[in-house]
């Protein structure tokens, strides 16, 4: 990819894979099982990264049930058991690897491949719940723009916006803001597309709409949705209406698209109490 961010290409499952291993889609070398936690999240760690990656291994452990809790929440699902292994994925231990899994549901993506990021937990964190997002789409947006955003977002929010610097609003803005309002980008792997698609969640949060609102209605639209049909489905105004105010709103921001969250909608991304 050309750009720093999550990847999540889609491959079939790995049928040659040992009795009781999971069919990791990249990594090569011996795992170390970590421990498995109450909401069934099996983490393991690649041995080469010693005490260091061991280290992150049990922090992502103990942190397991509450990205479950919270991703189940954000979509309205009860997820699969998952295996996560946490390794030097492009040889990076700072977390700008990424994250990676093999399939769009908790069926076919449920072997996830974390980047370590020594001493940054919460980084961590964050590519778990990215992947693990992605399986709660059950089939539907994983691999386009828009899922992409929405993954995004929810590992922003489940790790209190830890990944910061893989934002791509900025790029969309810098490409000349074009319009994947109106229609939605085949890839996850265009940060313009995605940037797009991250501004415009920013902006339906700072309307009032929450995370788990926007969440199951783009999985309810599919794969064939638009940002323009979730932005009608959520305010009954025409999906017509949804770029054009959508520009209005962002040439009214006095400094521009520097984030992903250009609207300051992180705040009201979750319902009280949740």
């Amino acid at each position: 990819m050309s750009f720093p961010g999550i990847t999540h290409p889609l491959r079939p499952s790995r049928a040659a894979a040992a009795a009781g291993t999971p069919a990791w889609p990249t990594f090569t070398g011996t795992a170390t099982l970590v421990g498995t936690s109450g909401s069934g999240v099996t983490v393991y760690v690649d041995e080469a990264l010693g005490a260091q990656g061991l280290q992150d291994a049990q922090s992502l452990l103990s942190s397991a049930d509450g990205v479950v809790a919270q991703n189940n929440s954000i979509f309205a699902v009860t997820g699969g058991p998952v295996d996560v292994v946490v390794y030097a994925l492009g040889g990076a231990t700072d977390g700008t690897g990424g994250a990676d899994h093999g399939g769009c549901d908790f069926t076919t993506g449920n072997a996830i491949e974390v980047d370590a990021s020594f001493g940054s937990p919460n980084r961590e964190v964050a590519l778990f719940e990215a992947e693990l997002s992605e399986c709660a789409m059950n089939g539907s947006l994983c691999g386009y723009s828009t899922g992409e955003a929405l993954s995004r977002w929810c590992a922003a929010v489940v790790s209190s916006n830890a990944l910061s610097d893989f934002a791509t609003a900025p790029a969309w803005a810098q490409a000349g803001m074009p319009n994947w309002v109106d229609q939605t980008e085949q890839t996850d792997q265009d940060a313009v597309s995605t940037g797009c698609g991250m501004a415009f969640i920013s902006w339906l949060l700072s309307q009032g709409k929450h995370l788990p609102q926007i969440a199951q209605a783009m999985v309810g639209l599919g794969d064939s949705g638009t940002l323009a049909a979730l932005y009608a489905q959520l305010t009954a105004d025409s999906a017509s209406n949804a770029w054009s105010k959508f520009q209005a709103a962002v040439a009214a921001l006095p400094g521009g698209v520097t984030s992903d969250d250009p609207f300051n909608g992180f705040s009201q991304a979750m319902p009280s109490g949740t």
